[in-house]
């Protein structure tokens, strides 16, 4: 199934000096949970480690943009990020960093949740995609790296979330 909803959801257009990669997460938590964490454009930090606060100004539309402080450790400080996609009933959102004193440049992601069963109860597949331009002196591999890092780190995180939520 994960391959399908890659093709289906996670297209990105990868330029020659651009990396880009999927990253699957399975979830032992109800999809709805899930998606009530991930939809959160305003909310990074509910399950975000990096993330230390969060100002979305207005109303949480498309197109909205949102400040959002990193915590340090990190090589940045801010990061300036717009949403691009919230679907409810597809269960997918995007994102494009716009602006912030990092190296991602041209970075958009999807996350994309989606239902299974995990042991014979309700479970998450959560797909994450990006593509991101290489930084000079970087190598896509390098970039690739360290960008899986982060999202796998925000893929457990957002999983250990969830499932504290569903043994409350």
């Amino acid at each position: 199934m994960e391959s399908l909803y890659i093709a289906r959801h996670h297209k990105h257009q990868v330029g020659p000096n651009q990396c880009s990669s999927a990253l699957i997460k399975h979830i032992k938590a109800p999809p709805d949970l899930v998606w009530s964490l991930v939809r959160r454009f305003d909310q990074p930090q509910k399950y975000k480690p990096f993330v230390s606060r969060c100002i979305v100004n207005g109303e949480l539309k498309i197109g909205s943009v949102r400040e959002v402080n990193v915590k340090s450790g990190l090589p940045a400080t801010t990061s300036t990020e717009r949403l691009e996609l919230l679907d409810d009933d597809e269960h997918i959102l995007g994102i494009r960093i716009v602006d912030g004193d990092h190296r991602l440049r041209n970075y958009s992601s999807i996350v994309t949740v989606h239902p299974e069963t995990i042991s014979e109860r309700p479970g998450t597949l959560v797909i994450e995609s990006f593509v991101v331009d290489v930084p000079e002196g970087n190598t896509k591999e390098e970039t690739c790296y360290f960008v899986r890092a982060l999202i796998n780190c925000n893929l457990k995180s957002l999983a250990d979330v969830s499932e504290r939520m569903v043994n409350a």
